[in-house]
């Protein structure tokens, strides 16, 4: 079997698509390879700083003959009465070269058709590899392409060379407007002359031997195997994102971890300041201590051996000391005056044209999370102080060259300021959660502020008309009531949705032109995201509209409802329960008559509709302590008991009896039944 290897050598490919880069190419050319049916055993991904590179192993020669059907006119068409071929039969036979005798009948639903069965010979490999090797690349997920000079040919980065060999020959092909050839280069530093591929096989080690580790996987290894190492020998933990190593591997063809070392006194700076320019302007693997508290030491990747490793690590040190010193600059900066004083610049600033200043948005903040406190049993001032120092930070240095240490920068401020470790926590609390999955405020002041930022927010946009439409959210408010809904329900926090709303339009004063409107869409929106944050769980989708049904106002008690609906649909009875449910809700609906809720038991004749008014009385009885405790899963539990009784009613008892009073009287009972299944959810609305 053969091995075909594809290389395609460029000037440095981006460092943060580089990765998907070798993704897409490997995918795209698989998928081209399954269409030609092209069979292999293996394909293996290569990427590096100046290459992309695909090795395929154990591929076929060629493609499969095949027999390709041609379909020509109907029969009826093609043959006279004599059987003789007709113009259009003729036409059809010399069109492909063949006689009469060849013809074969094809039946369909539509008719007969005369035919013709092909032999197609499968084409080579290596005859189909050069098209199929330029449309993966035509195909690349590249959002801007260049050309190198006079060259037509376009890509992410100029082609400098192309390798297409099939085992130890040269395939002939022209890709990217670049001659294929065996030829490859080595580390740029190392070894920059071409080399030769002898065979296909060879390539990793030839590459290996220049210096360069041509698998991407291989070289991530080795990094966080080094920068390990370099961190355990001074007792410390290496910081490594994903997303920073995945570029630090993509900047290097040979990984050299080296460690280096920063004066103590930066240390005071905030370490989230350290670790942003580190990380964002050097690509420096940060270290802390077992507690996270930063050490003054980092790792760096270099991409050469060099026989004097001092002195890249004193250049990197001399070159990062600046940096830390900007930073150092601006904290000690920002520390000239209280961080209350920075209000001032707030009242200049703006939120949002139509809904003022950053300082009127803390005010309304303020009033919010008093209100949320309250509810909590936190201390209200501590979060009108917290509130009204929430975002004093965006007019410091700091954030204005760190933009990411917004809420973090101000909790330093507010401990350097001596306010009360609640306020001062509660600064940087009011960002969390920052995503899909992030923690959330640990402190009662720092959730009181986190839920008011969030609501005054969706109120305030959707007040001047500005609602997320399709992917277009540049508030990110769904991330914003994703956030709300999480607070309110991990925290077991029993706070009314609906309540919060109103607070907040009312403190937007006349700002809102439509307060009803507003609150409508808002409440809207935010239960609208019960169904995405549900689904991300595994929560059936009918489960979440039972309990939205109902239209809830407290997320926690909304959320209580979720797991007891869950717990219920496990019972053997759910199915049964939730069709008959379904019925008693359409015979409700299509009513004719005024329901009543009360059940005349002295109208009751049939046996059924007896045993089931016997049991409902029951039912109630016993769920009317579990209501009072919201015991859901309780309640559901109970009203299994009624599936029995409403059973044998259906099979039993005729509803719309011509009897009037009996009929009444029957459909006061159903909504008895309804009523009580709906202390919980629809469960009508369960599909089994």
């Amino acid at each position: 079997m053969t091995t075909i290897l594809f290389e395609l050598g460029t000037e440095e490919l981006p460092p943060k698509n580089l990765k998907t880069l070798r993704d897409a190419l490997t995918d795209n050319v698989k998928a081209a390879l399954d269409s030609q049916n092209i069979t292999y055993q293996a394909i293996k991904p290569f990427a590096a700083p100046r290459r992309l590179a695909l090795q395929i192993v154990g591929i076929s020669d060629k493609q499969p003959d095949r027999t390709e059907q041609k379909r020509g006119p109907a029969v009826k068409a093609a043959f006279d009465a004599d059987g003789n071929l007709t113009k259009a039969g003729l036409g059809f036979a010399s069109g492909l070269g063949i006689t009469k005798d060849d013809i074969i009948t094809i039946s369909t639903d539509k008719g007969d058709y005369i035919g013709y069965e092909l032999m197609v010979q499968g084409k080579s490999t290596t005859e189909l590899l050069p098209a199929i090797f330029q449309k993966a690349l035509d195909d690349l997920p590249i959002a801007k392409r260049m050309r190198s000079g006079a060259s037509k040919e376009e890509f992410v980065r100029p082609v400098q060379w192309v390798v297409l060999m099939a085992d130890n020959a040269v395939i002939d092909a022209t890709i990217q407007g670049h001659k294929a050839g065996n030829l490859t280069r080595g580390h740029r530093f190392h070894a920059p002359d071409f080399v030769e591929i002898s065979h296909a096989d060879d390539y990793e080690s030839v590459l290996h031997n220049t210096k360069v580790i041509a698998d991407f996987d291989k070289r991530q290894a080795s990094i966080k195997e080094q920068v390990a190492k370099l961190s355990d020998e001074v007792g410390a933990v290496a910081i490594v994102p994903d997303e920073l190593l995945d570029e630090v591997t993509a900047l290097v063809d040979l990984p050299v971890a080296l460690r280096a070392s920063f004066e103590e006194r930066f240390l005071a700076v905030p370490q989230e300041a350290l670790i942003s320019t580190m990380q964002a302007d050097q690509k420096y693997f940060c270290l802390t201590d077992i507690n996270g508290k930063l050490l003054p030491y980092f790792v760096f990747i270099s991409n050469i051996e060099s026989k004097d490793p001092s002195q890249v690590i004193f250049g990197n040190e001399k070159v990062v000391r600046p940096r830390l010193s900007d930073a150092e600059f601006f904290f000690l900066q920002d520390q000239k005056q209280p961080l209350f004083a920075l209000t001032e610049n707030l009242k200049n600033r703006i939120f949002q044209d139509k809904l003022g200043t950053i300082w009127e948005k803390s005010e309304r903040i303020a009033s919010l999370a008093a209100m949320i406190a309250i509810h909590i049993g936190a201390d209200s001032e501590h979060a009108i102080r917290a509130a009204h120092l929430s975002k004093c930070d965006l007019a410091s240095t700091l954030v204005g060259e760190f933009p990411e240490l917004q809420g973090v920068a101000g909790t330093y401020y507010a401990r350097l300021n001596n306010e009360p470790s609640a306020v001062a926590d509660a600064i940087e609390e009011q960002y969390l959660p920052k995503f899909a999955g992030d923690k959330l405020p640990a402190t009662d002041i720092g959730t009181a502020l986190a839920l008011a930022d969030r609501i005054d927010t969706l109120v305030g946009i959707f007040g001047i008309g500005e609602i997320p439409t399709g992917s277009k959210d540049p508030f990110s408010l769904r991330r914003a009531s994703i956030g709300v809904l999480r607070i309110l329900i991990e925290k077991r926090l029993n706070l009314n949705l609906s309540e919060l709303i109103k607070q907040a339009l009312a403190n937007y004063g006349d700002k809102l032109e439509n307060p009803a409107k507003t609150f409508d869409e808002v409440s809207e929106f935010i239960n609208a995201r019960y169904r995405a944050m549900y689904e991300d769980q595994g929560v059936a989708v009918d489960t979440i509209q039972a309990v939205q049904a109902m239209h809830i106002d407290v997320p926690m008690d909304f959320d209580d409802r979720i797991r007891a609906v869950q717990v219920f649909r496990s019972l053997p009875q759910a199915g049964i329960l939730a069709e008959n449910n379904k019925r008693v809700a359409n015979i409700l609906a299509k009513a004719d008559v005024t329901v009543s809720d009360a059940v005349d038991e002295s109208v009751l004749v049939e046996s059924a509709e007896k045993a089931l008014f016997d049991a409902v009385k029951s039912a109630q009885n016993a769920v009317a302590p579990l209501q009072a405790a919201a015991d859901y899963q309780a309640i559901l539990t109970t009203l299994v008991s009624l599936s029995e009784p409403l059973k044998a009613f259906f099979d039993d008892v005729m509803v719309n009896s011509d009897d009037a009073k009996l009929k009444a009287n029957r459909l006061a009972l159903l909504q008895q039944v309804r009523n009580l299944f709906m202390l919980v959810a629809d469960i009508s609305l369960l599909q089994g």
